[in-house]
């Protein structure tokens, strides 16, 4: 006889769903749990915290932002029970953190792990998102919060042949927990954006041979990364509410103030000083030293060509030299890399650089790879360094659906449109944190992340109050905010970048949508706070008895 069919899980019902456990999933459980007194899952598909932290875990993977800026400040608890040992902290350390907070904030007894969602559907009558994961188990509650990170979706490049390579083919972003073994190895990496800046020195000190193949020359600057001495650490603890102001007063979240001069009102010698100071500091404070280097292109080209001259000055071999200077685009208008070593790099005798836009990759062979001009590169392990399918790509991954069945593939279609970068049109009580339209990747994420939170938590402290069900942006307010997204990109220098992953270009078949807000985060910040305190304009609630028209 035929075995019975299976019959499905039964459904759990909770206030709030959260998907994902990294930075925010992890605040956001402890707002609505612990501040608000709601019942809330966190479904994460990963098998701990982490988030980014617990996938991204390649060679050289480290945090862009300064340590005591990269952390929680919304509990001076957990300010003062942590301590950072570099500047620029390494992914385990990054992990032990966030483990620190679930265990410091008994947040796991509320998480699921190995629970990747798969479907997310708005039941109308029931005013109840219904989520269902990979393994079948079932999920209901009024509100959904996607903490999902904008860099979680991994972008695998389609190059033929794959499927025959007998060596290993490993991404960054989907790295072995186990780590990998380099050792004698001719290596192939592909891709020279962050994670490729970060991996290369690593992945080189131990492999016979590095082969690094560039499609697009990038500005990198030194970290100068160190350890942190007591001194320091003292200091940002008993400073923790001047870092925070600061951090909350800048437009990028960072704590250190953007420059008031202009580039172009200084002399040569003043404006090279500059640069150099900021160069030895290390960081991505160098694009803060003037005011115009992201709003003017000939300021901006100030930048750009002293970081070219520094990579014709470290680089000895002047053809390498010159390939790794040509770079197409304004400084910082692509996120701008920090790096440990990445241009000395190839200096080394067993690195090499082939330039992929002059003769692109034809195929990947059992023994390597082969390229348009018929070169061949024998390999034993090909590395992909190509980034992630940012911002959209892990929500659209999910299955979600809103009103009458929209599925926000289909409501994304053109391109994401949100208001804030909060909420959909068409799907009620769904939360993106640091989604679309919102500063997210532009800025120090903790903070845009602890923002998101806390707005999320207070709405729907505020439809409790108020006896309200649902919450759902406008079409008109998601129209006005993608036009004012736009006109703040274009009030700058970052679409010109026209290959960027801020734009999607990265994805073939993306669209091409300048996707985080480049107007700032601190004015961001003041928009939101405005829009809660007029009663949330631009979204459309309703009472338990009423439902939002179509």
């Amino acid at each position: 006889m035929p075995e019975a069919p299976i019959p499905p899980a039964a459904e759990q019902t909770f206030d709030a769903l959260v998907i994902g456990a990294g930075f925010a999933g992890l605040y956001q459980l402890h707002a609505l749990r612990d501040r608000l007194g709601l019942r809330v899952r966190v479904l994460e598909a990963a098998d701990g915290v982490g988030g980014t932290w617990w996938w991204n875990r390649y060679p050289g993977a480290r945090c862009d932002s300064e340590s005591h800026a990269y952390a929680f400040y919304f509990s001076d608890d957990l300010l003062q029970s942590w301590d950072w040992s570099e500047r620029y902290p390494q992914q385990p350390e990054i992990l032990r953190y966030l483990n620190h907070v679930a265990d410091r904030l008994d947040l796991r007894r509320d998480i699921t792990f190995g629970a990747r969602v798969t479907q997310a559907q708005w039941d109308e009558a029931a005013g109840l998102w219904r989520v269902v994961t990979q393994d079948g188990r079932r999920y209901a509650a009024p509100f959904l919060i996607t903490a999902v990170g904008c860099l979680s979706s991994t972008n695998r490049p389609d190059i033929p042949g794959a499927a025959d390579f007998a060596g290993a083919i490993h991404h960054t972003g989907e790295w072995p927990h186990e780590g990998v073994d380099f050792t004698g190895k001719r290596v192939g990496m592909i891709g020279t954006g962050s994670t490729g800046i970060q991996a290369a020195p690593v992945i080189a000190e131990a492999a016979a041979q590095l082969t690094v193949f560039q499609r697009t020359a990038n500005y990198s600057i030194p970290a100068r990364n160190r350890p942190l001495d007591d001194a320091f650490k003292r200091w940002a603890k008993e400073n923790a509410a001047e870092i925070r102001a600061a951090m909350h007063s800048a437009p990028n979240g960072h704590p250190w103030p953007v420059g008031s001069r202009s580039a172009l009102e200084v002399s040569a010698e003043e404006r090279e000083a500059a640069f150099r100071a900021a160069w030895e500091k290390g960081g991505l404070a160098l694009r803060a030293t003037f005011r115009d280097i992201l709003t003017d292109r000939a300021a901006n080209d100030t930048a750009a060509e002293f970081i070219r001259s520094r990579i014709r000055e470290v680089v000895k071999d002047p053809a390498t030299a010159a390939k790794l200077a040509e770079i197409d685009h304004p400084f910082a208008t692509k996120r701008p890399p920090i790096d440990t070593g990445y241009f000395e790099t190839f200096n080394r005798d067993n690195v090499a650089l082939v330039d992929i836009r002059a003769d692109p990759i034809e195929r990947i062979t059992p023994t390597g790879l082969r390229l348009r001009s018929g070169a061949e590169h024998a390999l034993d392990v090909i590395v992909f360094a190509t980034g992630f399918d940012a911002m959209t790509g892990a929500l659209l991954r999910m299955g979600i659906e809103g009103r009458g069945g929209l599925a926000l593939h289909d409501a994304w279609a053109a391109g994401p449109r949100t208001q804030l970068g909060l909420q959909v049109p068409g799907f009620p009580n769904l939360f993106t944190i640091t989604g679309p339209g919102s500063p997210s990747v532009l800025t120090n994420m903790p903070v845009a992340i602890e923002q998101h939170v806390e707005w999320i938590a207070d709405c729907i402290a505020h439809l409790r109050a108020k006896g309200l069900a649902t919450i759902e942006a406008s079409d008109q307010a998601a129209e006005d905010w993608v036009a004012h997204v736009n006109d703040a990109a274009n009030a700058t220098l970052m679409p010109q970048a026209g290959h960027s992953w801020y734009l999607g270009a990265n994805v073939p078949g993306k669209p091409r949508v300048f996707m985080p807000y480049a107007g700032g985060m601190a004015r961001y910040r003041a928009i939101c706070a405005e829009v809660a305190a007029q009663g949330y304009p631009g979204f459309v609630t309703a009472g338990h008895a009423a439902r939002v028209t179509a």
